[in-house]
């Protein structure tokens, strides 16, 4: 280990001693969970379970014994991922807690460990399966389209109330236009519903128009002005919020991600006693050369009439 090189009590260059390095399993956890080799070790282990899990879909593999060794073998590998996490919070574990993607991780992992979850329960494969979304975790893209769907769903609370009323309005004059002619499309309230709803894809919009006219040329007004408050408005509007939330999403990420780097940068400087002496020393030898330069071109006088700095 290097050692660094302060002035002393006479301003003499002498070695201080090395600063220490982190010890204690908190460090060594830490290190371990902001490598980048263990991101991909976790990665490569998500994404072996996912195949496995499409492995036992087929009946002759389902009941293979390597295949239930391996399960359990991803298990302890995924109990030690959570374990070295929570450990590199040291003596604030409840800090673990903060982020979701922790809490998922926790969630997902613990929960094949609950009684009762035991063989080819359904439940039991839901859980397995929640293990693949954990690879989100990882892949900043997918990351960041999660975070803005998240926010984004006050916005689409508002879109799905607006789309409901507009549903149930022309469901309902649907209803009284078209009961008569078309019973199987607009007979009750909840097949003229699930009709519109159908028509949202537009596939079906050349026959019920086709089917509207027979009975009244007006028809075209109803199904043009679906068309358009729904298909195209209701859509955009849609659209809009979603992307609305991914330009938040993207800009709180880069801000925790620049007010993460300061936080690197700046708290091992303010803390290292080592570096502040460094400094200091720097700072007193600069100060002499500069005293120098200036009796070197007043004609080579003597220093100003002040005591050396001392260290």
């Amino acid at each position: 280990m290097s050692q660094v090189l302060v002035r002393g009590p006479q301003d003499d260059i002498v070695a201080a001693p090395p600063s220490p390095p982190p010890l204690g399993i908190t460090a060594w956890c830490a290190r371990i969970a902001q490598s980048r080799g263990f991101e991909i070790t976790i990665m490569g282990a998500i994404a072996a379970n996912a195949v496995l899990l499409g492995l036992e879909t087929y009946p002759s593999l389902r009941s293979s014994a390597w295949l239930n060794a391996l399960e359990w073998l991803f298990r302890a590998l995924f109990i030690a991922e959570i374990t070295v996490r929570l450990l590199s919070y040291g003596r604030r574990p409840q800090d673990f807690f903060r982020s979701g993607w922790n809490v998922f991780d926790l969630a997902v992992v613990a929960a094949a460990f609950i009684p009762g979850l035991h063989g080819d329960s359904a439940i039991l494969r839901v859980v397995r399966i929640a293990r693949v979304v954990r690879l989100m975790r990882f892949m900043p893209g997918l990351r960041t389209i999660v975070t803005a769907l998240l926010r984004s769903l006050p916005g689409v609370g508002g879109f799905l109330a607006l789309a409901i009323v507009t549903l149930y309005v022309y469901g309902m004059g649907g209803w009284l236009i078209f009961a008569e002619h078309q019973p199987e499309q607009y007979g009750t309230i909840g097949r003229a519903v699930l009709t519109l709803f159908v028509l949202l894809s537009l596939e079906n919009l050349p026959d019920l128009i086709e089917q509207g006219i027979a009975i009244s040329p007006w028809t075209l007004v109803y199904y043009i002005s679906y068309v358009l408050i729904t298909a195209n408005l209701l859509v955009n509007i849609l659209v809009g919020v979603i992307i609305n939330s991914m330009e938040e999403a993207r800009r709180l990420e880069q801000e925790e991600a620049s007010g993460s780097s300061e936080a690197v940068e700046t708290v091992p400087v303010r803390g290292d006693p080592v570096v502040i002496d460094q400094r200091l020393g720097d700072l007193r030898r600069l100060l002499d050369e500069l005293e120098q330069d200036l009796a070197d071109r007043d004609g080579g006088s003597t220093r100003p009439d002040r005591e050396p700095a001392r260290g």
